[in-house]
């Protein structure tokens, strides 16, 4: 069994449209610290990385993080795949979780069950698949390092090396992927297919929702989805972001 997990949280200050939106706070917190949290808290994970690039601007990520003890490695700017084959160097992992900052939603029974799909069935390459059923910005990619080997072969497109995981979902026939529906995770139909929201953070209307959410939820060390979407239903808050629009790769 594949027993080796390091989760890869891919983290930068700069934003076109929400410049260091990666450490604006969340109850107290920088965002990208709640996402380490998160993270941590699933039982699968072995080792939770922070890949930030080398440029000077970004130095606020890797000395923040290191004073709380999480691990950073840093590389290109533009060329992230890069920064994944630097973790894998360093940590061997078996299986590799990708995750942005961006994201301080992300789910933890979506992680745990990423995890699982690879290692109960083989898989190379698990994600919600391209219909969405989650929540935008609650959900992540999980891979193995042999699969993602093989991407860097043969990833000579920068937009191969910039995206990470393209080559996966533009040639399906190479790899044995699954993808996770919320009626996987999720029993009660408030938190299933609940696409209409939008838990990502990429417009300063995406920080008044989130800030909004985590002071209005009474939680502890990490705030559950579930919570996260009770509340945003019963205040009727959606509408607070429901106009950005999401930018595609």
């Amino acid at each position: 069994m594949m027993t080796n997990v390091t989760a890869v949280i891919q983290a930068r200050v700069g934003s076109t449209r929400l410049p260091g939106k990666v450490m604006y706070p969340l109850d107290g917190d920088p965002v990208l610290e709640q996402i380490t949290k998160r993270v941590s808290r699933a039982d699968c994970i072995g080792d939770v990385v922070v890949a930030t690039s080398t440029e000077p601007q970004d130095d606020v990520i890797a000395e923040y993080m290191q004073t709380l003890g999480t691990p950073v490695v840093r590389g290109s700017e533009t060329n992230v795949l890069s920064r994944f084959e630097r973790v894998v160097e360093q940590y061997e992992p078996d299986i590799l979780l990708r995750l942005t900052g961006d994201n301080p939603l992300v789910s933890i029974q979506f992680i745990e069950a990423c995890v699982d799909q690879i290692r109960t069935q083989s898989v190379d390459y698990v994600s919600e698949g391209p219909d969405r059923t989650f929540p935008l910005g609650s959900s992540c990619e999980a891979f193995t390092a042999d699969s993602f080997d093989r991407v860097c072969a043969s990833a000579t497109d920068s937009r191969y090396r910039e995206h990470v995981t393209v080559h996966y979902k533009e040639r399906p026939e190479e790899f044995d992927t699954c993808s996770i529906e919320s009626v996987d995770l999720f029993d009660e139909q408030q938190y299933q297919r609940r696409t209409d929201l939008r838990l990502t953070l990429d417009e300063p209307a995406d920080y008044r929702l989130l800030r909004t959410v985590y002071h209005g939820v009474t939680y502890g060390d990490v705030l559950d989805l579930r919570d996260a979407i009770s509340y945003i239903d019963d205040n009727d808050i959606s509408g607070i972001n429901s106009h950005v629009e999401q930018k595609t790769v």
